[in-house]
């Protein structure tokens, strides 16, 4: 998948920008604060329905205006519009037809995104995890999307008569717990196949990135391993009911990464923790390119040198820089680590320019 032109009205910092993007790498330049990242983020929203860092989708409408206006054109040929004004519901449309859900769009056109943020993979919660497998999923088996929204349905309603002050009727508590499991099987198998074959990989990758000088591994973590799921979350009714949720499910998954054998938060520094990372999201590109219909994802790279060795940065300047990647957005404000990426390869380049939310060639 190819973005030839991006169109961008008052989406967060950018009043206005009509950009012809190279079909290979696209390198977009600037100091911190400018609205480099927005630029990423209108990409994102285009394959995602949704901004990457904020849920809300008002929020994303620049200040002092009523509206935003997001516009692709890809190729193979296709169109997509995003736009939204203040007080009413957004419309999301393909080649001008409006999509009747949104989870129709999810994984039409796939991404992968890198950012500083990732470490909080190894450093956050176990919701950091889960949303990345959630992420890479939902964009080759939409079955996926389904399941994990009746998944959610059952469990919010499932704690809303646990946290009641009367005994929850057990005939109907039973009756979400049977969909818990149902649901949340199906998601388990998907996410431990996913797991299986991303194993290799990322380790692959990592091993490139560090010439093979740390070993790393990765496993899933569910409660679906201990048993049938409906025993599991039956077993322990009286403890969700004494504390008022759920204590046992696939939303309680987790992935363990490991440095050396030991957990990767306990071991890694800043720059190993950034390695793990990027090796994690490289191999997540890899996998997608060969599940989604064997389309190329989009590859964004936020200010992902930063913390980095010099020799890391030039194992990871030749990876991205190769005939294994398509299209590519950089976002920098050194100078020096694009000119490196852009003498390793002999693709076609643009640099964009930004400040304050303008942006030149």
């Amino acid at each position: 998948m190819i973005l030839k032109k991006l169109s961008i009205i008052n989406y967060k910092n950018i009043a206005e920008a009509e950009l012809e993007l190279s079909p290979k790498i696209n390198c977009i330049l600037g100091p911190n604060g400018v609205g480099k990242t927005n630029v990423l983020d209108a990409i994102y929203y285009l394959s995602f329905c949704r901004s990457s860092n904020n849920p809300i989708d008002s929020q994303v409408i620049r200040h002092g205006e009523e509206f935003f206006m997001l516009e692709g054109t890809y190729e193979p040929v296709l169109s997509i519009t995003a736009a939204m004004k203040r007080g009413t519901k957004k419309h999301f449309k393909r080649d001008k037809k409006e999509y009747k859900r949104l989870s129709e769009h999810i994984g039409l056109i796939p991404i992968v995104t890198i950012t500083p943020s990732d470490t909080l993979l190894i450093e956050g919660g176990s919701e950091e995890r889960r949303r990345l497998m959630d992420m890479v999923i939902s964009q080759y088996d939409r079955s996926y999307i389904e399941a994990m929204n009746r998944y959610n349905k059952a469990l919010q309603q499932r704690n809303i008569m646990l946290k009641q002050d009367e005994e929850p009727d057990t005939e109907v508590l039973s009756l979400f717990e049977e969909q818990m499991a149902s649901e949340g099987e199906h998601i388990f198998k998907l996410r431990e196949a996913f797991v299986k074959e991303l194993m290799p990989i990322f380790q692959h990758i990592h091993e490139t990135i560090a010439e093979n000088r740390e070993q790393v591994s990765l496993s899933y973590i569910s409660h679906c391993q201990r048993g049938p799921l409906i025993d599991v979350i039956q077993r322990d009714r009286h403890k969700d009911r004494a504390i008022g949720y759920s204590l046992h499910g696939i939303h309680r998954d987790d992935l363990e990464f490991c440095l050396g054998g030991h957990p990767m938060k306990r071991e890694g520094s800043q720059g190993q923790n950034k390695t793990f990372a990027i090796a994690l999201k490289l191999a997540q590109f890899d996998f997608l390119k060969r599940t989604n219909s064997k389309t190329t994802p989009l590859l964004l790279l936020d200010d992902i040198f930063d913390k980095l060795d010099a020799r890391r940065v030039e194992q990871i300047v030749k990876l991205v820089a190769g005939n294994d990647y398509g299209q590519i957005f950089i976002t920098d404000t050194n100078r020096d680590h694009l000119d490196q990426i852009l003498s390793a390869s002999s693709h076609d380049y643009k640099i964009f320019h930004v400040n304050n939310g303008e942006i030149n060639v």
